[in-house]
């Protein structure tokens, strides 16, 4: 509702993040430790995203679709305009100083101006059981919150994935509820489990 002397075509509440963040800087490279990084995804890693799109744990839980070579290529354009669209931001997980990737990290579904995104995430089998991605997702809050200024993050996963659930919580992701028959997979719709953090949260002790 808007009073009679204001504008309805201009909201009194100012953006949580003004436009022109992400579109005016390069993405960054993040340290996650001292043999992992997160790094913008390059042309050379379109190998890594037709695997992923073949491994079946990534096809259950995140639906890619197939790609071929080239198409992977165009995906990893894509999402470099979406950084200069401010509307995502995508990392390879990958070795340290530029090395191979073995999984992807970010946020997407991002809205600037009411200061929200949502996580996603997935890693090959060379990527898997070193803490990868919970290392990732804390990085990535960290920069989302105290660099780029969202308020709220937010993760979802199916109740019948509990690794992704052991992400959530071991980032510091506060399960808030299950959506009912959220997402469609290949075995049939499945609940959600709803997880968020918001800025003034506490981090997750690093050990």
């Amino acid at each position: 509702m808007t009073s009679p002397s204001s504008s309805p075509t201009t909201s009194p509440i100012p953006p949580v993040v003004p436009a022109g963040r992400l579109r005016d800087s390069e993405q960054p490279t993040l340290t996650l430790s001292t043999d992992a990084e997160l790094r913008p995804w390059r042309p050379a890693d379109a190998q890594v995203l037709v695997a992923a799109c073949q491994d079946p744990d990534i096809v259950h839980w995140n639906r890619p679709a197939r790609v071929s070579p080239n198409g992977a290529r165009d995906k990893i354009a894509h999402w470099h305009r979406r950084w200069h669209d401010e509307q995502a931001a995508i990392w390879a997980v990958a070795g340290a100083g530029g090395g191979a990737a073995v999984g992807l990290a970010g946020i997407g579904d991002m809205d600037l101006r009411g200061g929200s995104a949502e996580f996603l995430y997935w890693l090959l089998p060379a990527g898997r059981g070193r803490g990868l991605a919970v290392s990732a997702t804390v990085r990535i809050s960290r920069w989302a919150v105290h660099e780029l200024g969202l308020h709220r993050l937010r993760l979802s996963h199916s109740v019948a994935n509990p690794a992704s659930c052991r992400v959530a919580e071991r980032a510091g992701f506060r399960l808030e509820g299950t959506m009912r028959s959220a997402l469609l997979h290949a075995d049939g719709w499945h609940d959600e489990h709803l997880h968020a953090r918001i800025a003034g949260d506490d981090w997750p002790d690093p050990a």
